[in-house]
């Protein structure tokens, strides 16, 4: 049985969230102690700011289950009315759920790709303590497949969905590209952070980053190999700007039309363009009425990322389809390998059979030649083949489509493996 149990940013508010963040990373052994519980054979832990998720294979007891739950909350610290956090999928619900996190389509930005990396993460931690087996292996690697055809078959990762990314496709868009281009980030708090991340990921390489305090503006800087200046050097950073992202916490203009202007005057009526992504604004409205100048706003953005959350929405039930899909695949070879044990034992009981009818046969057989021997041999095995090939193949078909146990149970009767 496959099961996973966890909690996420839908089921736990951020405190209880933290508290099992911090009291599974505090541990080292956490993959040995959970294989180490009677009925898991293997277990693979993921552990994110948005989730905390054991995902493993274990028996049909439903106390294996049990104690897994309770260790996960032992971990946390979690109390029994905190315990409701928690969810519980087995099987095929499971195996969906993983598929659909691996896939970002559980994630609290639906489409973002770091969750990917994450999860990989989780399963090489997970094959160097040697907690993945067979089963975890191949649901890992079908889950990879899976985020990949979601990624390469859909478009949900296509277009940005937070303001600070929209403001950098929206520059990339105006201009093309960003290699070669002269950026102005005014301000340095989060926001600011934010879009100069954007911006290098663009390939952005010219980027100057002012603000009041220059002590901030340097370490932000630093960060995007970039250059810091103070505020007061803003009108000086203005003329040179092709594009300026502005976020700060003023409480008023700091970008005004006069200033502007005698940009203008410097760079030759050169295309400027203005990013506003502060509340309240930076930039005064009027310096769009300036021929050469385009001004776009936090609502003006708000407007692209709404529409674009609406576009991920619908290429999410793209995505669904083909999480379905996948887990049947899984779901299918999962219930096959249920059917190997015994496909091996009734192999190794006909091989045995063969064996002992040769033997049996040594006295009559010791006056043909030997070359005749091995013909004889390499027929009866022949037989034996053709006669279990439509049992074998029957079990890997129906096992797949139906309840594996049962065809199983047939076949060790009629052909009574268990003696």
């Amino acid at each position: 049985m496959i099961i996973l149990i966890g909690l996420n940013h839908k089921t736990a508010p951020l405190a209880v969230r933290e508290r099992l963040f911090a009291g599974c990373e505090e541990e080292n052994n956490l993959l040995p102690e959970f294989l180490a519980i009677e009925g898991v054979t293997e277990v693979l832990f993921l552990s994110t700011c948005n989730r905390v998720e054991v995902v493993a294979v274990i028996d049909d007891n439903p106390e294996t289950a049990d104690k897994l739950k309770k260790t996960l909350m032992k971990k946390g610290g979690l109390t029994g009315d905190e315990a409701t956090c928690l969810y519980i999928y087995r099987d095929d619900e499971a195996i969906k759920h993983l598929f659909r996190v691996t896939a970002s389509l559980d994630s609290l930005v639906m489409g973002e790709a770091q969750i990917l990396g994450q999860v990989k993460d989780a399963y090489r931690q997970a094959l160097a303590q040697n907690s993945s087996g067979v089963a975890l292996n191949r649901l890992m690697h079908r889950s990879f497949r899976t985020a990949k055809r979601v990624r390469t078959e859909t478009e949900i990762a296509a277009n940005p969905v937070s303001v600070s990314f929209a403001a950098v496709e929206l520059a990339k868009k105006i201009l093309g590209t960003l290699t070669g281009k002269k950026i102005l980030v005014v301000g340095a708090g989060e926001m600011a952070e934010l879009t100069g991340t954007h911006l290098i990921g663009n390939k952005a390489e010219d980027i100057t980053v002012v603000n009041r305090s220059l002590v901030q503006a340097a370490a932000l800087a630093e960060k995007f190999h970039g250059r810091a200046a103070g505020l007061d050097t803003l009108d000086e950073a203005l003329s040179h700007a092709d594009i300026v992202i502005s976020s700060t916490g003023a409480p008023s203009y700091i970008i005004t039309e006069s200033m502007i202007r005698r940009a203008l005057s410097k760079r030759k009526n050169r295309l400027l363009f203005l990013i506003d992504i502060a509340v309240p604004r930076d930039i005064d409205p009027s310096v769009d009425n300036i021929e050469n100048v385009y001004l776009y706003n936090i609502d003006n953005l708000q407007n692209i990322v709404d529409e674009n959350i609406k576009n991920r929405r619908r290429e999410a039930l793209k995505a669904e389809k083909i999480v379905d899909e996948e887990v049947t695949l899984y779901s299918n070879w999962l219930k096959e390998l249920e059917a190997v044990p015994t496909i091996i034992s009734l192999r190794t009981k006909a091989e045995g059979i063969v064996r002992a009818e040769m033997e049996k046969a040594q006295g009559w057989m010791s006056s043909i030649e030997n070359g005749d021997k091995e013909k004889i041999e390499v027929l009866v095995k022949g037989i034996v083949n053709k006669i279990l090939h439509a049992p074998v193949a029957v079990m890997k078909e129906e096992s797949a489509e139906f309840n594996s146990q049962d065809i199983v149970a047939a076949v060790r009767q009629l052909f009574r493996l268990d003696e």
